[in-house]
């Protein structure tokens, strides 16, 4: 088995760490550069991405002729990680969500004219899109199929949407969203996605939903469907594919969080061995004490393993597998591991990691989403547990550990 990147991914890989090492971790260190909800300030951003453009980095996801480098998963794989090491760092190369999956989803099953219409503003930086599935209770969570409430009622070639959503990542900037509504009481069938402009009338924000950590730009919102209409063209794929469109949206969209914060953790880990190699403590330095020591081993070992995960993950999207099970692996172990990292650096730092003088504490309040978003922890072992269970009454094809051949 060949675990190295090929030449030319490696290239970029190098281009990019240099990238966010020498332009974008240094803004870090200025209040300035932050905007109100701690995220990087739009006028920095606008001018570190015109940087990124003119280095030819720009969206490595995409296809070129959106704009893009067009790389497969295991290529983007190795650059997102690197980005993943700034806490501003993927939003610099419009790579962060919520705008990176709905570019793949529309790159994917988008007519020429959604296309043109949705996708290349977003693929452009132009304009900003957020993805609204997530309802208040009881409506829908991580069981869209069963319990979306938020509805889509058909009158001639327009559809009138009526609900309610919330934790909308990004919807506050956001011009360009995708809704989720029930169009048919069928459970495989009965989910619409449809596509919707900002400025269009029958929708509005209800509130920006205060949180523990620093903010994605446009927040997490509330939002309230009142009519909006929204026409037969703008429907994704067709009607009734609106869980078909959740399942190609979210499985790559969970693993390219986890290639970001496996950048992260190994940042967080890389300020703390910084400090313990030199800070003395009782006659040596603290990366001499064995407890100092197991703490940095262990988190590093779990570092590792989601990355062979993630990559793993990677290499079966490209070889056009579902790999929901790799990917629910990836999920749990990297955003377990992300906490762990940050939490062992923090503590390692003592009360500078406490403090704003790094990044640190920043990190630990993010972290915590981690185990939440695009599923929480105990819905991907679920998934495992299911598929586990499924493998042991299939055929020896479908056995739940095999190798790649």
């Amino acid at each position: 088995m060949d675990f190295s990147l090929p030449a030319e991914i490696d290239s970029l890989r190098q281009r990019v760490r240099e990238f966010v090492a020498s332009r974008i971790i240094p803004l870090e260190t200025d209040a300035a550069n932050f905007d109100a909800h701690e995220n990087i300030a739009p006028a920095v951003l606008e001018r570190v991405r015109a940087e990124v453009k003119a280095a030819g980095l720009w969206a490595p996801q995409l296809a070129r002729e959106h704009g893009g480098l067009g790389l497969a998963f295991v290529g983007v794989t190795a650059l997102y990680e690197e980005m993943g090491r700034s806490i501003f760092g993927a939003v610099c190369f419009n790579c962060a969500a919520p705008d990176d999956g709905n570019m793949r989803l529309l790159q994917q099953v988008g007519t020429p004219e959604q296309k043109r219409w949705w996708l290349q503003p977003v693929a452009d930086g132009k304009v900003r899109s957020a993805f609204a599935m997530t309802e208040p209770m009881p409506g829908s969570g991580s069981d869209p199929a069963g319990a979306m409430l938020t509805h889509a009622q058909r009158t001639g070639n327009k559809w009138h949407i009526r609900g309610r959503k919330w934790f909308i990542t990004g919807a506050g900037e956001a011009k360009h969203f995708i809704v989720l509504a029930r169009t048919a009481d069928s459970p495989r069938k009965g989910l619409s996605a449809f596509l919707f402009h900002a400025d269009q009338p029958g929708w509005r924000i209800v509130r920006r939903i205060p949180i523990m950590g620093p903010e994605e730009h446009g927040g997490h919102c509330e939002l309230q469907f009142d009519g909006l209409e929204v026409g037969d063209e703008n429907v994704l794929l067709n009607v009734g594919d609106g869980l078909k469109v959740t399942q190609i949206r979210l499985g790559p969209a969970r693993l390219t969080h986890c290639m970001r914060w496996l950048g992260m953790a190994q940042r967080a880990m890389q300020i703390a061995g910084e400090y313990v190699r030199d800070r003395d403590s009782f006659g040596s330095k603290l990366a001499a004490h064995e407890g100092v020591q197991w703490l940095l081993g262990d988190a590093a070992m779990q570092i590792e393993i989601g990355r062979l995960l993630t990559m793993r993950a990677a290499w079966r999207l490209d070889q056009k597998e579902l790999a929901r099970q790799d990917i629910s692996m990836a999920k749990i172990q990297v955003s377990e591991t992300l906490h762990k990292a940050v939490d062992t650096a923090l503590q390692l730092l003592g009360a500078r990691g406490y403090s704003k003088d790094t990044p640190v504490e920043w990190m630990y309040r993010y972290a915590r989403q981690a185990r939440l978003v695009d599923g929480a922890s105990e819905v991907h072992r679920m998934v495992l547990a299911n598929l586990y269970l499924e493998s042991m009454a299939a055929a020896k094809s479908k056995e739940f550990w095999r190798w790649g051949v």
